[in-house]
């Protein structure tokens, strides 16, 4: 006991002394591990998961809300409460939520799944999961300096309702949203994570080593546990990100000597140290490489080297251009299979995230047309018939939108004594008229029913052109002698006034 206090002590030194290891920003995470599931088989690993990243965070300046096996309203109040502490901390803050458990997508979206979540058919994960585009959406709401969120949430999908669902967790770009995001799946898009025989899942054994490591940036850090999980998994998992960070972040910097406690890490295995020596050397090709590599100068800078080499540079790098490289230089198994598998699943995880967002017939028919046969076909069908039956705009519905735009405004009556002294032109005299010769054929008698009435013809002849002089100063009797037809409003304002 006295040693771990110790241990807490020196790290509270290191970050407070520690020159580049003390940062200026709020730091402030939400850790969730969710191992109590009611409906199905309890997860072992989540629970310890959620306390040794909790460890790791508050080791590194995060101030750390934790919480474990939580109810649908439980996970939204949490997530709620944990909004509120980042807006009161303000834009400089960085904000990170860290979650274990069950994951599913649902419809091309992803779902985190309450402890008491018992659904009965596939719609029924919508009412009763918590959305990850709120929680996207929450956080990009508030001012802040960055965004973290890390899901090892990829597991088997355990409930026999829905067992059809499409595998693994939808592909997201957060490059769409806020810039300052960055999210981590366990695994890719479309695939399944492993809980772990250990103490803690693959995933989060990995980032409890690699983030530790003091002074490297949080991609690097991240580059190094795809590598360390691919590994350790023997190639069945590979973890995946997404970022728009524009912010610097490490999780401890370049001054603090960190060493993770021993119950944190596992036993040194050759695989680790493998990982250790592969990973140093790409992370120092990674820091030379200004800009994003084609495919073509990957393949200029895989050819040649031995086949296990070029497949750990290609998953330290996690790059679409890589995989291309690499799979048309090499096929031999177990490489070559596992690295064509990877590539093939995110271009159809990308085109079904086009598809979804799209959200129309066209885009799932395109997509049906390029993957007839994959997990997301059927789902694609049936959204397809959704936006089928949505309501669309008829020419009735569009006048109605624009009644606005025909209806305009009619002037009232102007006075002549009110008309400007510049005199009217012909043009403007036409239509007065014309209404006069109306209203003069509307006060014909109405027709009796069977009397035949001879037409008659009826000739205007046009007035003289008058052209209005100021108006006078006296209306001796109103409308009726000021105007030149006489008797015209029959003597309104006979009132004498003076103007």
């Amino acid at each position: 006991m006295m040693g771990l206090v110790v241990r807490h002590a020196l790290i509270a030194a290191a970050v407070l002394f520690g020159g580049s290891a003390a940062f200026a920003e709020s730091r402030v995470a939400l850790v969730i591990g969710q191992s109590a599931y009611k409906a199905v088989t309890p997860l072992p690993n989540p629970a310890n998961d959620a306390r040794a990243m909790a460890a790791m965070l508050t080791d590194a300046g995060f101030e750390v809300q934790s919480a474990s096996d939580l109810s649908q309203n439980d996970l939204r109040a949490k997530i709620s409460e944990f909004a509120a502490t980042v807006a009161a901390k303000g834009a400089d803050t960085t904000s990170l939520v860290f979650y274990a458990g069950h994951g599913v997508q649902v419809d091309g979206e992803n779902f985190l799944m309450p402890v008491d979540i018992d659904p009965k058919r596939e719609i029924d994960v919508t009412l009763q999961g918590v959305r990850l585009n709120d929680i996207l959406n929450t956080l990009n709401a508030l001012p802040s300096k960055s965004r973290i969120i890390l899901l090892d949430a990829c597991r088997n999908n355990p409930f026999p309702a829905i067992s059809k669902a499409p595998r693994g967790l939808a592909h997201v770009d957060v490059k769409f949203g806020a810039p300052g995001t960055l999210l981590s799946f366990s695994t890719a898009p479309g695939a399944e994570a492993e809980d772990g025989t250990g103490a803690n899942s693959p995933y989060t054994t990995a980032l409890l080593k690699a983030g530790r490591e003091p002074g490297i940036p949080i991609e690097e850090a991240f580059k190094k546990v795809r590598l360390a999980v691919n590994l350790a998994t023997e190639g069945r998992q590979t973890p995946w990100e997404s970022s728009s960070l524009v912010n610097d972040f490490r999780f401890f910097g370049a001054g603090a000597d960190i060493k993770p406690p021993a119950s944190d890490a596992g036993p040194e295995t050759k695989a680790g140290v493998e990982v250790a020596a592969r990973s140093g050397t790409a992370a120092d090709d990674a820091r030379a490489a200004v800009r994003k590599r084609s495919a073509e100068e990957w393949k200029k800078e895989l050819t040649g080297k031995p086949i296990r080499e070029a497949h750990d540079m290609i998953v330290f790098d996690g790059s679409v251009e890589a995989y291309e490289a690499f799979v048309s230089l090499y096929a031999a198994p177990p490489f070559g299979p596992e690295a064509r598998d990877w590539l093939d699943r995110h271009y159809r995880m990308v085109a079904w995230n086009i598809a979804v967002i799209t959200n129309t017939v066209a885009s799932y028919e395109a997509f049906l047309v390029k993957f007839p046969d994959s997990e997301q076909a059927e789902t694609a069908r049936n959204l397809m018939a959704r936006v089928r039956n949505k309501p669309v705009p008829t020419p009735a519905a569009a006048a109605l939108t624009n009644v606005a735009a025909l209806a305009t405004p009619v002037s009232a009556p102007t006075c002549p004594c009110n008309a400007p002294p510049a005199a009217a032109s012909k043009k403007a005299e036409k239509p007065a008229q014309a209404d006069r010769t109306k209203k003069r054929a509307d006060r014909s008698p109405p027709r009796r029913r069977g009397e035949v009435i001879e037409e008659e013809e009826i000739v205007v002849r046009r007035p003289p052109t008058v052209y209005y002089a100021p108006p006078p100063r006296f209306y001796g009797g109103g409308y009726g002698g000021g105007y030149s037809r006489g008797g015209g409003y029959g003597g309104g304002y006979n009132s004498g006034r003076r103007y």
